[in-house]
């Protein structure tokens, strides 16, 4: 029996081994080669080999692996710049809040200020590079000399942070002496100074609020048929902060992550609708926010990612861009023994086993792109049809004391795919050249 068993086990890895070598010589052939990974080089070979549901796509959501890769950001950044270039995308969209968006636009568009000043707009700290900031300068210097309509604009979808959202509705409310009872005017302070407690049970504190919220918007958009026309983006900017408010005061009670996801995809939506001229949009976050499938059980409460709404209500017009690498630094918040937590580097010297990256890893480029559509309907298609694992860090960094492994499907997950070899940590110091 012992024998018969070790016999299988052989076939089957013997299998395994077989699928692998069939994908890297597939990939090898079939790959399209991304020369480097600078923000300022040309995507030359992409552009001469542009998958057409790329190329046909309106709306690009880009991930990352970790929220910690120079060489992620840098890329989508390179993306980025392709897509304003090639296909008139001037829509940014990041995993930021609303909060972030009008210093950064008073910036890009030709404002006061410098890289140090203009990323203490971010309120997710991850953002805080080098990296990100050269793209928002690219943005500014790409902006000078055009229209307003004809500029690249800055918006955040995400929900976490409502820091001074009640200010802005009281500025405005006294401004225009809007009639507003100050009991509503309270609710709005206790939404945004209440915080999500993600190990507590669910109330229905958020449905007692949000009807009070409605009843502000209400009297806003009651208000608002009188105001003149140089006055209303005033009013509509505040008006879309009271929605995120209520977005915010919904995920306070709901504090799952597919509640942030559904109302990340809400915002994203409406900023598509409203602010895109050409319906085109640039969406950077996470791979497990912007993939087409994210596994796990969301099957039963039927609240989904960000990126499988996108996928059902925008259908190919949405692209969905992941990444994956194989060795590199990384960074986590974690503690050893009685140490406090601090954040700390770790040194991935060899891909994980049993990964897709470990596979990916063999090919020849260190960077390249796969059209998920081509690889399908070639002799490789096995090997990303099959579950298998791949990391995902958040918020905390990659911490090698917790499992960052979990089973996935290429095939389901993302439209294209960017493997990168090896990564490293982003530059955090912003005044370096």
């Amino acid at each position: 029996m012992r024998t018969f068993i070790s016999a299988i086990s052989f076939l089957l890895l013997f299998h395994t081994y077989g699928q692998n070598q069939k994908a890297v010589s597939w990939i090898n052939e079939n790959a399209i080669k991304i020369e480097d990974a600078n923000p300022d080089t040309n995507l030359t070979i992409f552009n001469n080999n542009i998958p057409k549901k790329f190329a046909d796509a309106k709306i690009f959501g880009f991930g990352e692996t970790t929220h910690q890769g120079k060489e992620f950001f840098d890329i989508k950044a390179k993306f980025f710049k392709y897509l304003v270039e090639n296909q008139g995308v001037k829509v940014f969209i990041m995993e930021d809040s609303y909060t972030s968006e009008a210093g950064i636009n008073e910036w890009i568009s030709g404002g006061k200020g410098n890289a140090e000043s203009i990323a203490k707009n971010f309120t997710i700290g991850f953002w805080y590079c080098k990296e990100v900031v050269n793209l928002l300068e690219w943005m500014r210097n790409y902006n000078l000399n055009k229209s307003k309509d004809e500029q690249i604009r800055f918006y955040g979808m995400d929900i976490q942070i409502v820091k001074n959202i009640n200010q802005e509705i009281r500025n405005l409310v006294t401004r225009y002496n809007i009639p507003v009872r100050e009991e509503l005017l309270l609710v709005v302070d206790n939404c945004v100074e209440k915080k999500v407690d993600h190990g507590g049970v669910s109330n229905n504190w958020a449905d007692i609020q949000i009807p009070k919220l409605n009843e502000i918007e209400s009297i806003l958009l009651d208000f608002r048929k009188g105001i003149k026309d140089e006055n209303i983006d005033e009013y509509n900017s505040v008006i879309r902060a009271l929605n995120y408010l209520s977005k915010y005061t919904y995920y306070v009670q709901n504090h799952y992550s597919q509640d942030r996801d559904i109302k990340m995809f809400e915002n994203a939506k409406w900023i598509i609708e409203n602010k895109s001229k050409n319906g085109k949009a640039f969406i950077w976050a996470h791979n497990e926010h912007i993939n087409n499938k994210k596994a796990g059980n969301y099957n039963a409460r039927k609240i989904y990612n960000l990126g499988k709404n996108l996928k059902e209500y925008y259908k190919n017009d949405y692209y969905s861009v992941g990444f994956d690498f194989g060795t590199g630094t990384q960074a986590g918040y974690f503690s050893d023994k009685d140490e406090k937590p601090s954040w700390k580097k770790v040194e991935l010297k060899e891909p994980f086993t049993k990964t897709y990256a470990k596979t990916l890893y063999e090919a020849k480029d260190e960077i390249y792109f796969i059209d998920m559509s081509k690889a399908l309907d070639g002799n490789s298609s096995d090997f990303f049809k099959k579950k298998t694992k791949q990391i995902v860090a958040g918020g905390g960094g990659f911490n090698p004391h917790e499992n960052h492994l979990y089973q996935k499907k290429f095939s389901e997950m993302y439209d294209g795919l960017i493997f990168v070899k090896n990564i490293t940590l982003p530059t955090n110091n912003l005044i370096t050249k």
